[in-house]
């Protein structure tokens, strides 16, 4: 189990070390060799050259490539100061960057914003495996029953439905019509945590709709193949009852797929859930990438990339250590 772990976490540094490689060379190796000038993403509408020359001493830009990434990484350790001899600007470790538009480091506008987009992904993920695993059982079980059909009619709605279609109607229809819940702006679970869950609740049902009728489908398929299983045969033939043989021969079959979707689609919800973030108006990572996108600020863009980046291998980290607990033949893997 430890070389396993420790050959995991290998490829989990050699990953982010590409990932961060890649992200760099894209939003500014390429700029150069295609000619374009990044000082130009930091200036204003009305500049010269005068003030592009102090933006690229500043921000590092007149060095080879190759050193300015060294100093990007150096920063994320260390910290970083950007300075012309003239003023200096100091952005404390681990710096992802400095944005100049907001006048604050990258780290700290991302630590903001992240609670949002945790406390949105976190709800939203156990509604929709216990939904999603639970109905797709339900429905295997009671194959080709009303039951059944019901279930894949909803889980092919949930499938189909985008959500920002689903993020206005929920609202329309179980707030204005029903009364049955509350919209309100979001507090932090720490300052009020009964204002915390009423301004989660509608957006954690809206986004595990999407998810859980994907978890409902694989679960249903993968469960009708395991249990045509010859081993699942063997345990009803040992004298297993039913339930005993669905919930530790069965079921523990069927987690394996949804582990590693869990894990891609934590992990990427991680990154910023925009749609859903942008329906109902929440400041987390995913409205940050979308407002910096539309000021054209380039470290805010590539600290949320590499974030959600971060977030994806580590899910995945997980995923392989779950992996070891299912199926304990993948240690050998």
């Amino acid at each position: 189990m430890l070389v396993y772990l420790i050959r995991r976490l290998f490829n989990v540094v050699a990953t982010l070390l590409v990932v961060s490689v890649v992200t760099f060379g894209i939003f500014f190796a390429v700029p150069k060799i295609t000619g374009a000038d990044p000082a130009l993403m930091y200036a204003g509408r009305e500049t010269n050259e005068t003030a592009l020359a102090g933006i690229r001493v500043k921000m590092g830009f007149d060095k080879p490539i190759s050193e300015q990434y060294l100093i990007f990484v150096k920063g994320i350790v260390a910290g970083r100061d950007y300075e012309t001899g003239v003023d200096k600007t100091h952005c404390p470790a681990p710096c992802f960057g400095y944005s100049f538009k907001s006048e604050k480091p990258v780290w700290e506008l991302m630590t903001e914003r992240l609670p949002v987009t945790l406390s949105l992904a976190l709800g939203a993920a156990v509604i929709w495996v216990i939904a999603g695993v639970a109905t797709g059982v339900v429905s295997a079980l009671k194959r080709r029953t009303a039951i059944d059909r019901t279930v894949m009619i909803g889980a092919l709605a949930g499938v189909s439905l985008p959500i920002f279609f689903t993020g206005m109607v929920a609202p329309a229809v179980f707030v204005y019509g029903l009364g049955w819940l509350d919209v309100s702006n979001y507090k932090p679970l720490t300052e009020d945590p009964g204002a915390w869950f009423n301004a989660m609740l509608l957006p954690w049902i809206t986004l595990a709709f999407l998810f859980a009728a994907t978890y409902a489908r694989i679960t249903r398929a993968t469960m009708l193949e395991v249990m045509g299983e010859d081993y699942i045969r063997t345990a009803r033939a040992k004298g297993l009852t039913e339930r005993v043989v669905i919930r530790k021969h069965a079921l523990r079959s069927t987690l394996t797929p949804l582990v590693t979707m869990l894990g891609l689609d934590f992990g990427g919800l991680l990154g910023g859930a925009v749609l859903t973030e942008t329906t109902f108006s929440f400041q987390g990572l995913g409205s940050a990438a979308v407002a910096a996108i539309s000021a054209g600020d380039l470290p805010v863009i590539m600290g949320i990339t590499l974030l959600a980046a971060l977030f994806v291998v580590m899910a995945n980290l997980i995923v392989d250590m779950l992996y070891a607990v299912i199926d304990p033949r993948v240690r050998l893997t």
